[in-house]
């Protein structure tokens, strides 16, 4: 039995999402006239409230699209120093966009309203960057997987409101967040200038993510889409698979949390393990006790049973719950575990 948790990413589509996808009317969507790829822009938007929605190939172009559409050259975006678009964009936000980064040093990825403002540089002091934009990540990936508390990101708006900033979600794992702490989309749509979202992590579709936001920013996103090459022809097949996860896969979420809440309890009993960050969704971030077990040996403990996680750096490893991750397989692994402790 092989068992991958390296990622969310990891999945394969399920025969319900399959036959979907092969009965999918298409066209061609850089000319705008494949018949899912539009449906699938419109259901996305009306979910989050917004006007008007963009299908992309991958979560790193949505998120790249909108820093340039939100900022000029020269100018300073504020996010987290865990924030993905600063660490696993590839330098995107400096090679797109000609912007830089001002780090925050939050609380596992999440920054207060007080932190921002402090970030903010005085617009009339010519030397330092103009800050524009204001990035944040829900469920934050570094941070394992944790939830923001939506009121503090109220408290942000206003910051942004008051300092005509421009607003930004990273929602790549949103949809963990909204199950979590039970949340409407809607309120997030109504609060952001932008929202980035992926289905193919937890949803479990093979290919895409959408921005969404006002009838403007997505006409606007539509030619930076060419421009970074994100055009794609008969992609109504990737859409229908979308929309096949936003209404079957959006609720069992709740499973994935419910097994990292278990391993991370296994995990917390093992003499070698160091730290166990708190978990709420379906990511565990944990630490070794290098002294007792390194971590080139316990990775390699896992891969003789055929299970693979993956290290993060700085002695840190990660675990990601998945639909593709069965009940099956989760007793084997909390198994393996107890084995090699």
């Amino acid at each position: 039995m092989k068992i991958n948790l390296i990622s969310d990413t990891v999945t394969r589509p399920s025969n319900g999402m399959l036959e979907t996808m092969m009965n999918a009317k298409v066209g061609d969507d850089v000319f705008k006239n494949d018949p899912s790829v539009n449906a699938f822009e419109e259901e996305v938007a009306n979910y989050f409230g917004m006007e008007a929605a963009l299908f992309f190939p991958s979560g790193t172009m949505t998120n790249q699209t909108a820093i340039k559409l939100h900022t000029q050259p020269g100018e300073q975006l504020i996010c987290d120093k865990y924030a993905h678009v600063y660490n696993y964009e590839g330098g995107g936000v400096s090679f797109n966009s000609g912007v830089s980064c001002k780090l925050v040093d939050g609380n596992r990825g999440m920054m207060t309203a007080e932190q921002v403002e402090a970030a903010i540089n005085p617009p009339d002091f010519y030397h330092s960057p103009l800050t524009s934009l204001v990035c944040i990540e829900n469920t934050t990936n570094k941070g394992g997987g944790a939830c923001w508390d939506f009121d503090e990101l109220k408290k942000i708006k206003r910051v942004c409101e008051e300092h005509g900033l421009k607003y930004h979600l990273d929602g790549a794992r949103l949809w963990n967040a909204l199950v979590a702490k039970n949340e409407n989309p809607k309120d997030y749509g109504a609060l952001f200038d932008s929202i980035s979202v992926c289905f193919s992590k937890g949803l479990g579709c093979p290919v895409g993510s959408v921005l969404v936001g006002s009838e403007k920013l997505i006409a606007d996103a539509l030619r930076v889409r060419k421009v970074f090459g994100g055009g794609m022809r008969q992609s109504g097949f990737l859409a229908a698979a979308g929309s096949y996860a936003l209404n079957n896969n959006i609720g069992r979420l709740s499973e994935d949390h419910n097994k990292a809440q278990e391993i991370g309890s296994v995990l917390g009993k093992l003499e070698f393990i160091k730290k166990v960050e708190p978990i709420e969704t379906n990511i565990i971030i944990f630490e070794l006790d290098e002294s007792q077990m390194s971590s080139t040996i316990f990775l390699s403990k896992l891969e003789d049973n055929h299970i693979s996680i993956i290290g993060m750096g700085q002695g840190k490893l990660r675990i990601v719950t998945h639909l593709d991750y069965t009940a099956q397989m989760h007793d084997h692994f909390l198994d393996i575990l107890r084995k090699i402790g």
